[in-house]
């Protein structure tokens, strides 16, 4: 969940961010849609990813200082970064045209994991790939379905929750850009993935939580019942073991038990290091009801320096603040 860094009050309260088709492009329709005539009353009214679009999408995203020289971040309108970065979003079979618009006072470059492109879109100063400050630079993303190998082996999908960042800021490897902001969710789904009613971007870097000071990590908000994703990212120099109370997900790629034979692992705390990601989705408060569940660092010494957080679960009964 991104939030804006001249915003302290925001980042306190840790503001709800819906899917917003402006940067997903994803088609939906209700599960009960899909399912088979005898299926069709029972199923739920889940929302799921549909096909994707044939044409490539353009997103452009504008690079800018973040205030009192805290850093850099990207954002989706000019002058108005945020940390995370937007969460951008492609289906299997999808193009991504992400423009970079650099408003910043220093070079970046935009490198994304998890998806296809081609060495110029590497975003590395290796491959020149960066971005000087007041110009810009379209980078071209394509992911792929699952498919068979001309040689017959199986080749898996772009399917997964994946991240950018830049990859030029204080060094080759872009350590400060990273350390500083600039940096943010991908999520590539398979049509027929359901989606989630609200995101939730985690990103642990050193002992901070998306950017905020020691001992502020952001709280979250969410309403009971909810289908939440979270999209968990690491950065920086350290392992750690994400934590989240009252709720598990399965280890497998979409964090859903998929039906009454899937013996996927259920998990409530996952290791993660320097450069992973990952993500689920759960349903707020099922069977635990809501509160303020916490959710942080297992490492204990990372806790005690302030790698705990609140996730804030509203009765559905209740305004949502």
């Amino acid at each position: 969940m991104p939030t804006r860094p001249d915003a302290p009050t925001e980042q306190a309260r840790g503001s709800r961010v819906r899917r917003r088709s402006l940067l997903t492009g994803l088609l939906a329709t209700p599960l009960a849609a899909v399912a088979g005539p005898a299926q069709a009353e029972e199923a739920p009214r889940v929302a799921v990813a549909r096909r994707p679009r044939r044409k490539p999408r353009e997103v452009t995203l504008y690079a800018a200082d973040l205030p009192d020289g805290a850093g850099w971040g990207f954002g989706l309108e000019p002058g108005e970064p945020t940390v995370p970065g937007p969460t951008l979003e492609m289906v299997e079979g999808e193009t991504l045209r992400v423009t970079v618009v650099n408003q910043a006072t220093t070079t970046v470059s935009l490198h994304v994991h998890g998806v296809d492109y081609d060495i110029d879109s590497d975003g590395t100063p290796m491959n020149g790939g960066t971005v000087a400050p007041g110009a810009e630079r379209t980078y071209v993303w394509r992911s792929h379905a699952p498919h068979r190998r001309r040689d017959r082996t199986w080749a898996s999908g772009s399917a997964g929750y994946w991240h950018y960042h830049d990859h030029s800021v204080g060094s080759d490897h872009g350590t400060m850009g990273v350390q500083k902001g600039l940096y943010g969710a991908l999520v590539v789904r398979r049509p027929g993935d359901p989606l989630p009613d609200q995101q939730i971007v985690c990103v642990f870097a050193d002992v901070i939580v998306n950017g905020m000071p020691a001992g502020q990590a952001p709280t979250f908000h969410s309403r009971l019942g909810d289908r939440v994703e979270w999209i968990m990212i690491t950065h920086g120099e350290l392992f750690h073991t994400f934590h989240l109370h009252g709720h598990r997900w399965a280890d497998n790629r979409t964090g859903l038990v998929q039906d009454a034979r899937d013996e996927s692992r259920l998990l409530d705390t996952r290791v993660t290091g320097p450069a992973d990601s990952f993500g689920f989705q759960v349903i707020a408060g099922e069977r635990v009801g809501p509160g303020a569940w916490m959710y942080h660092c297992h490492v204990q010494h990372h806790s005690d320096f302030g790698m705990a957080g609140h996730w804030h679960i509203a009765d559905e009964g209740h305004p949502h603040h």
